[in-house]
């Protein structure tokens, strides 16, 4: 450390001009594009809402609505992107990162931020090229050249790849920088000569593109988004004569499905849950239930999860609506802060397949075929017997340090606490009703349910902070510009892969694996366990479910079966240390040393893989009520 700040001391004053004119830039590059995606959320609140009321109350549908919210979705994702890489809110594994020393940490990053630069510069001309073609394309009922929805593809790449520039300029050194200047630069001529061998390896190449290429920028920190992006885009340009427009043409067709107009929605609906309380009302009418017994509040934890989680889209969100409510009078009871913190990690794995996840509706958007309805339908009981199999647990770790209240609330205290929580109660259970059984689309009822939340906060409540109100519509923007950038990305590279005759090898390979359908599910466990432990999640749901789940459907497994089994895989690995990032993010909100929870999380995960089993045994649990 001594010898990093003694090098920052060498760098002089004209570094340190250099340095703090980026940040000048960098802060209003962020209030610009901050500002301007808060009104971009606002807006499409209006335009969703406006369309919704229009066709079932007036029943006179505005045929624009629908038109223009995905015209501006699509800014919002570019600008929310942006938003996002400012604020360190990007998808990316930084286990390997944390355990360097603060030197090879910076200068990581500093490669890291390289990487995103490289790819923007690589797809700047394929984006230009993709305009010029979408300019003479014009959107039916606006009337206007497509150009204008396009060009946001360029504006936010090109911001992209100045805020990383900047930031590079505010925090790496001159030494760092050079370095891992020389190490990209290496690295890419050393490819682009090598454009000979590349095309005489064959299918050979996929493993050093989509392997080598994918796991060295993953375990650096570079956002996964990005590391799908350059790894795609190289591939294409070194070893195919395929025009790169193409690429961009999939990273648009990914992020303007008209389906993941829901995702800010949600997204915004369970930040403002948590902020008109009625994720307090929810958790205090449970407490009323069951929190006097031995290990209640433990139940309360779950139950609240299971009824609040999936709103938000942001596992953070959900963890944090909870987790300051039932830890103070936890730990008072004599739970260990590491067990609260583990028991909080696996109930929000538990929760992955409750609707309206985003993970769900994500899936339903890149996988054909694969209904939405039929996602909310089959995903509760599967969370159900998880749930079930986490009460065990925290029933058997509790019942020697858990003292209990020892009271019971009063039948009054109960219907008191049950009518307070009814206005927000409701809300979860109609979201899924109308989603369900048809009666409005996910974005509709997503877009209705913020309406309902305000007023909730605003005329029932009287619980609405202003002054939050803002902070919210830019982390709105932010995960919306993460999400987004993945599913685009991995569109992408879910192409690529097909295109290259990779999803035909797998097919073939998956259908000769021993065992059959359980040798099939056995293999899904395991490399989604993996990927969701390395890829956070959701991109690895992006890149394979299109790939895997005609697999399984070829094999006479049902799809949403199939479905259930994979998220439920996937949020094992993203809460089981040591990589998985959700375990770090709910000591975090849990303020929890990790190394406290890391021995006492294995039996929550234990029964967490136990119900996995259960689930992928039993297609019932899934299809039952289809």
């Amino acid at each position: 450390m001594s010898h990093q700040i003694a090098e920052r001391a060498q760098i002089g004053v004209p570094w340190a001009n250099v340095r703090r004119t980026a940040q000048v830039i960098d802060q209003i590059i962020g209030h610009v594009t901050e500002a301007t995606g808060a009104l971009l959320v606002l807006a499409e609140v209006a335009i969703l809402f406006a369309g919704v009321v229009s066709r079932y109350v007036f029943d006179r549908p505005l045929m624009w609505t629908d038109e223009l919210a995905t015209f501006l979705f699509l800014w919002l994702a570019m600008l929310g992107g942006v938003v996002a890489l400012r604020r360190d809110g990007h998808m990316r594994l930084t286990t390997f990162v944390g355990w360097c020393s603060p030197e090879w940490g910076g200068w990581l990053g500093t490669v890291a931020a390289l990487v995103v630069i490289v790819f923007v510069l690589e797809i700047i001309v394929p984006a230009r090229q993709y305009l010029t073609v979408q300019e003479t394309t014009q959107l039916i009922t606006l009337q206007i050249s497509d150009g204008y929805r396009v060009v946001a593809i360029l504006v936010g790449a090109g911001l992209i790849s100045a805020v990383a520039l900047l930031r590079l300029l505010e925090m790496t050194t001159p030494r760092w920088f050079l370095t891992a200047l020389l190490l990209v630069g290496v690295i890419a001529a050393g490819l682009w000569l090598a454009q000979p061998l590349l095309l005489a390896m064959g299918s050979g190449s996929l493993i050093l593109f989509f392997v080598v290429i994918v796991a060295a920028c993953v375990f650096i920190g570079v956002p996964i988004a990005f590391t799908f992006g350059i790894a795609t885009l190289s591939y294409l340009a070194l070893t195919t004569t395929m025009p790169l427009e193409i690429v961009v043409n999939r990273i648009d067709d990914g992020i303007s499905n008209m389906l993941l107009l829901a995702v800010p929605m949600f997204v915004f609906l369970g930040l403002l849950m948590e902020m008109t309380g009625i994720a307090r009302v929810m958790v205090n009418f449970l407490a009323a239930l069951v929190g006097h017994a031995r290990g209640g509040l433990s139940y309360v934890l779950l139950g609240a999860m299971y009824l609040i989680s999936g709103i938000s889209g942001s596992k953070a969100a959900d963890m944090a609506a909870v987790a300051p409510i039932l830890f103070p009078e936890m730990q008072r009871r004599g739970s260990h802060p590491g067990e609260l913190a583990s028991l909080l990690a696996t109930s929000s794995a538990m929760s992955e397949t409750i609707p309206p996840s985003l993970v769900l509706i994500t899936l339903g958007s890149v996988v054909p075929g694969l209904s939405i309805e039929a996602l909310f339908t089959g995903g509760l009981l599967p969370a159900a017997v998880a749930a079930i199999s986490l009460v065990l647990v925290a029933w058997w770790r509790s019942r020697r340090t858990d003292r209990g209240s020892g009271e019971r609330a009063r039948g009054a205290a109960i219907l008191r606490s049950f009518a307070i929580a009814v206005p927000g109660l409701t809300l979860p259970f109609v979201i899924r009703f109308a989603v369900i059984y048809g009666v409005a689309t996910a974005t509709e009822v997503s877009t209705v349910g913020v309406v309902y939340t305000a007023m909730l906060g605003l005329l029932v409540y009287r619980h609405f902070e202003w002054r939050r109100l803002y902070p919210i519509l830019v982390e709105t923007v932010s995960l919306t510009g993460a999400v987004m950038m993945i599913i685009g990305t991995a569109t992408a590279m879910a192409w690529a892969l097909t295109q290259s005759g990779f999803s035909l090898w797998l097919v073939s390979v998956m259908a000769h694996v021993p065992g059959g359908k359980a040798g099939f599910f056995a293999i899904t466990i395991v490399v989604f366990i993996i990927l969701g432990s390395v890829l956070e999640g959701l991109p690895a749901i992006v890149l394979f479910g299109p790939l895997l789940f005609p697999v399984a459907k070829a094999m006479g497994v049902h799809e949403v079966h199939y479905a259930m089994v994979v998220i439920l895989a996937m949020g094992v690995g993203l809460f089981a240390p040591p990589f998985g990032v959700g375990f770090y993010g709910a000591c975090a909100i849990g303020r929890v040393n990790p190394d406290d929870a890391l021995w006492r999380i294995w039996p929550y995960i234990g029964a967490l893989v136990v119900s996995l089993i259960i689930v992928a045994a039993i297609p019932w649990l899934s299809v039952g009520f289809l």
